[in-house]
């Protein structure tokens, strides 16, 4: 199989659809093991594909097989497919699945056939749905045929792009095609009888999608920017644009072309770059690049696919920022040959120097700001050692040394400038540059300073007051002008020192204690200030040190205050030591010790010496009673001359228990109260807490009983003004005539019950429920006195059965079977001993019985 594709050929490869089939890299073509040939005619496809383009070409193979099996073959020559050319020469119907007779009359299967590709371009108009090709087998003539394709596209997603008539096995595409969505798509061809068995084997059908030139070329980048340096020769690379367009890159479609569109500005020349039409490289095309002159170049770019073409292609456009760099291609240059300049003595002291803004070309020093154009200055016939001011753009130099009015009134410089890297190549220039300097210093007023500073003496603490400890001046440097310096404190923390305004003599004012808080590692610090009287004036500080001398001023002080032992002689024993706010050689070995008297001490008392810092302190008797005890100890120290101190340390003695610690017991012992007085507090404690219950429980019955109470307005506090009858009794005995039993109260309601519906008296008391009266409380409170009489009286209201229900109101029914006895038996005395003067004694509601009574004879 001979391909040609007008490039050499160079790394095509061949394939075959059949397993049975090879090519070789030449375009031979060979059977890959022994076969069996169905039939006289094979068709076999052959596909050339190149690598790098990704472009396909296919052909189509016919065998024809002879009788004695010897093959030849008819190769037509491989060309590019086109899109109406895939459909078959000679009908639109292909037969995937044809029969063949073999000559003894047997029907032989020959091998399936292998479709084209279809073509398919994209962005058709339609109408949709449109027919591709229709695929039948011959079996159709036989049974019915069902035919159907599954793949991407038609029964996976995107769903429905393809269709087949199942009859007639017409296919479809059912809308416009995207080749940049997809290029190819890969069906399988089914065929079915009615039951839906296989009648076929399924074939594959690929489907491409024509590419057309519906994308315009974008660049990755809206902007680029490069740099080239200015005296560039022509084809110096700068940058590189790059476009990519979406349609097919293997055709014209995708093929994309550069131009420079515009260069802006137009300096030296309107055409200072050129671009690589496939590459989109960006190169100098002409000399004249300055930077001093153009320092940057905007470039707008096309880019254009068909090749180019700009009829037909499509384009787009960027923006290209070329930024011209510097070269030392400028020496530094002074402007001006002499320079005199005038500057205080102050402003040099402090590094303040004379500016080289005009010693340069134009604003910036030299016109190459980059570092390869860094000036070296050198100063020549200077006295100094001042500094070389270094850096691009320079335009103030300092100098290391200070310039002093009374040492040089003025200086006579040379300066010279250069580069420190060498010339661009071709400059003829001188490198460096000389110019001379004049700089007279003028007289300023300078502040006196302390030619110590810090100054340190040393002395003993303990110096008494208005001690001279030293002279601490200052010196002027102003040695033309007549002036005083005065002296003053700054800071002095503890307020310890004085100083001679007039000749900075210093003195103390209180007594140097190297133990006080303002001392810091035995050093004392204050600081003076030394001002002269000048215009304007200026003032200098100085810092004086005195280190401290420690003496031995402090007696050594005794360590625990406090501590608890047994009563009893055992191994608990108190640990003492002492503390000396001194330091060596006026501190420790210490010698702890008890005084002679009182003798009690030593009598009960020991101390054990364990080294020079500590001791022990133990009981000498075998008991001693529980208590606190001060026990005097006296302390003394190793200083030259040596100090003692007497300190008390309070002991707990308590009983203990077996492990050596106080009971509890012990501890309140030990605290300094006896057996006895323990127990009277206990005492106290129980009476208190019983005095306390009682008051309680008389509190709530005092409340019980108030409650318990009718809640009556005392008669005291009854003050009305009512008029009380006691006499009124009714008729005489003439008036008592009547029948007493209609007053009495029945005691059953049988006889009413038995009447007859419809009669009874409107003296009788009607039969029905009963309203449910408030039920007055037990210990009712006085807030609900006024509650229970309104809820009585509304129900007393609403009482059917209450009288008077026009009837005979009764008054004198208390009940049946009652306790009390006749009162018929009751009588007055006429006896003149009794005394009723005590009804006086019950209030307003007895007055009348008290004036009847206990008036006296009189009544």
């Amino acid at each position: 199989v001979k391909f040609n594709n007008c490039a050499g050929n160079k790394g095509l490869r061949y394939e075959t659809n059949s397993l049975d089939f090879r090519v070789r890299a030449d375009g031979t073509m060979y059977a890959a093991h022994q076969v069996q040939m169905p039939s006289k005619q094979l068709i076999l496809m052959v596909t050339a594909w190149d690598p790098q383009t990704l472009g396909r070409w296919e052909a189509i193979v016919r065998f024809l097989v002879a009788e004695k099996a010897q093959h030849s073959g008819h190769k037509p020559k491989g060309r590019k497919t086109a899109p109406g050319e895939l459909v078959q020469q000679q009908s639109d119907t292909l037969l995937p699945w044809r029969q063949h007779q073999s000559v003894n009359g047997l029907r032989r299967q020959k091998r399936d056939w292998v479709i084209p590709p279809i073509n398919v371009p994209e962005n058709s108009r339609g109408p949709f749905p449109q027919q591709l090709v229709r695929i039948r087998s011959d079996k159709d003539k036989e049974i019915h045929i069902r035919y159907s394709i599954t793949g991407v596209g038609a029964d996976q997603p995107p769903m429905e792009v393809f269709s087949i008539d199942p009859v007639s096995g017409r296919m479809y595409v059912t809308r416009p095609m995207d080749r940049e969505e997809r290029a190819s798509y890969h069906l399988r061809a089914h065929a079915v009888d009615m039951n839906g068995n296989k009648v076929e084997n399924p074939i594959d059908l690929y489907i491409y999608v024509i590419d057309m030139n519906d994308n315009r070329p974008e660049f990755i980048n809206q902007v680029y920017n490069g740099s080239v340096d200015e005296g560039s020769k022509p084809g110096t690379y700068v940058m590189t644009v790059t476009a990519n367009d979406a349609d097919d890159v293997t055709t014209a479609n995708g093929m994309v072309r550069y131009r420079i569109v515009t260069q802006t500005p137009q300096s030296p020349s309107q055409n200072m770059f050129t671009i690589n039409s496939e590459t989109g490289d960006i190169v100098t095309v002409a000399a004249g690049l300055d930077r001093e002159k153009v320092q940057q170049y905007v470039v707008i770019v096309q880019a254009t696919d068909m090749e180019g073409n700009l009829n037909y292609g499509l384009s787009n456009t960027a923006t290209a920022i070329i930024t011209v760099t510097d070269v030392n291609d400028n020496p530094p240059e002074f402007t001006t040959s002499t320079v005199s300049i005038n500057t205080s003595a102050q402003r040099c002291m402090d590094t303040q120097c004379v500016t080289s803004s005009g010693l340069h070309t134009g604003v910036a020093p030299w016109r190459d700001g980059t570092p390869h154009a860094t000036c070296t200055h050198v100063f020549t016939h200077s006295p100094f050692g001042f500094s070389q001011p270094r850096g691009p753009r320079e335009k103030m130099q300092k100098f290391a040394a200070a310039v002093d009015y009374e040492m040089n009134r003025a200086f006579m410089l040379t300066v010279m400038v250069s580069n420190q890297a060498p010339l661009a190549s071709g400059i003829q220039m001188s490198f460096q540059s000389t110019a001379g300097v004049t700089i007279s210093v003028t007289d300023v007023n300078e502040a006196p300073y302390f030619p110590t500073n810090h100054k340190l003496i040393r002395l003993e603490e303990g110096v008494p007051m208005g001690t001279v400890l030293t002279t601490f001046s200052a010196v002027d440097p102003d040695r033309f002008m007549q002036q005083a310096v005065r002296y003053s404190k700054l800071s002095d923390p503890a307020n310890w020192l004085n100083i001679n305004a007039t000749n900075g003599q210093i003195t103390t004012a209180a007594v140097l204690d190297r133990e006080s808080d303002y001392i810091k590692n035995n050093v004392y610090e204050a600081t003076f200030l030394a001002a002269d009287n000048g215009i304007p004036p200026a003032s200098g500080t100085g810092t004086l040190q005195i280190y401290l001398i420690d003496i031995n001023d402090n007696a050594p002080e005794l360590l625990p205050k406090e501590a608890q032992i047994c009563e009893k002689p055992n191994l608990n024993v108190i640990n003492i030591t002492a503390a000396d706010a001194d330091i060596d050689p006026n501190v420790g070995p210490f010698v702890f010790e008890l005084p002679s008297v009182p003798s009690a001490v030593r009598k009960n008392w020991t101390i054990t010496r364990l080294n020079g810092d500590y001791a022990q302190l133990s009981l000498r008797i075998m008991y001693l009673e529980a208590g606190v005890y001060d026990v005097p100890i006296i302390v003394t120290d190793s200083g030259n001359p040596p100090l003692y101190n007497t300190s008390i340390i309070k002991v707990k003695v308590c009983p203990c228990d077996e492990n050596g610690d106080c009971t509890t017991i012990g501890a309140v012992a030990a605290a300094g109260l006896g057996t006895g007085a323990i127990i009277a507090i206990l005492i106290c404690i129980i009476i208190l807490l019983t005095m306390v219950l009682l008051f309680v429980v008389w509190m709530k019955r005092r409340e019980k009983e108030r409650h318990t109470k009718q809640l009556l307005i005392d008669p005291e506090d009854d003050v009305r003004d009512n008029i009380l009858k006691y006499d009124e009794e009714g008729g005489g005995e003439e008036d008592q005539d009547y029948d007493l039993s209609q007053l009495q109260q029945p005691e059953t309601m049988d006889h009413v019950l038995n009447k007859t519906p419809g009669v009874r008296r409107v003296d009788e008391r009607p039969i029905g429920a009963e309203p449910q009266y408030p039920i007055r409380p037990v210990i009712p409170h006085p807030g609900d006195i006024g509650d229970f009489i309104n809820e009585g009286l509304r129900a007393a209201d609403n009482d059917p059965t209450a009288p008077p229900y026009d009837s005979l109101l009764v008054f004198d029914y208390e009940g049946s079977g009652s306790t009390a006895g006749s009162v018929s038996s009751l009588n007055s005395s006429s006896s003149g001993d009794q005394d009723y003067d005590y009804l006086n004694d019950w209030g307003p509601r007895f007055k009348k019985l008290a004036d009847m009574y206990g008036g006296g004879e009189e009544d």
